[in-house]
């Protein structure tokens, strides 16, 4: 066995951005893995690689709308084949705007649900065939309005508890192939604290490493309480 076959595989992150994409490139880059950051904005993700490869991480970016299928699965084949077979695939991406139920025009509406729901299948699907060895990981960023429906954010309320359902039905699908799907539930806005991104980061490489006996197919990450 050559020791790249023991090297890490790679981590692409789809809806990379300064705040907790960032921070699971430095967490999965830190232990080895090369990490893939996928993205709307060119020159916004080429500063986060460059900030990551500057602390001695492997990571490169790559133009990528979640809401274009053809165009997600082409970024996604491209980081596979230029970093290696993935290890890790999460799904980041989400449109997070306001909207009242009544309030979006039918094209809009569909357009929020092509990232937030549609773009995970797409990024999924072109990801299981790419796993090295057929084994791998697929985490989601789920939210509190996935499980307590917001009227003021009604697109990304549906998508966070659709994206919700498909995570559960993924894990309970995938596992007897040796692929653990999951998702994480953030309740509460990111940077708040108890939610900073590096800790909740970590939490994503802590749910990589379960042994399968001990899979999640879900994990909820609560803010800390206000000690005034």
């Amino acid at each position: 066995m050559s020791s790249e076959d023991n090297a890490p595989g790679s981590v692409i992150v789809v809806g990379a951005g300064p705040g907790l994409g960032l921070a699971l490139g430095r967490v999965f880059g830190g232990q080895g893995h090369p990490v893939a950051l996928l993205g709307r904005s060119r020159e916004p993700l080429q500063g986060l690689a460059a900030e990551l490869a500057g602390s001695g991480r492997q990571a490169r970016a790559y133009r990528a709308d979640a809401g274009d299928p053809a165009g997600l699965e082409a970024a996604v084949s491209r980081a596979a084949d230029e970093l290696g077979a993935p290890e890790v695939l999460i799904y980041n991406a989400a449109v997070v705007r306001p909207d009242r139920p009544a309030e979006l025009y039918l094209d809009e509406w569909n357009s929020r649900l092509a990232v937030n729901v549609t773009g995970a299948r797409v990024a999924v699907d072109a990801v299981l065939p790419r796993l090295r060895g057929g084994h791998g990981t697929v985490l989601f960023t789920g939210g509190d309005v996935g499980l307590r429906p917001s009227a003021r954010y009604t697109a990304l309320s549906v998508g966070k508890a659709a994206l919700r359902a498909y995570a559960l039905a993924l894990f309970e699908d995938r596992r007897p192939a040796g692929v653990h799907a999951a998702m994480v539930t953030v309740n509460g806005a990111i940077g708040q604290p108890g939610l900073e991104p590096d800790r909740i980061a970590r939490r994503y490489l802590d749910l990589h490493r379960q042994p399968p006996e001990q899979w999640s197919a879900e994990i909820r990450i609560d803010p800390r309480p206000d000690p005034g």
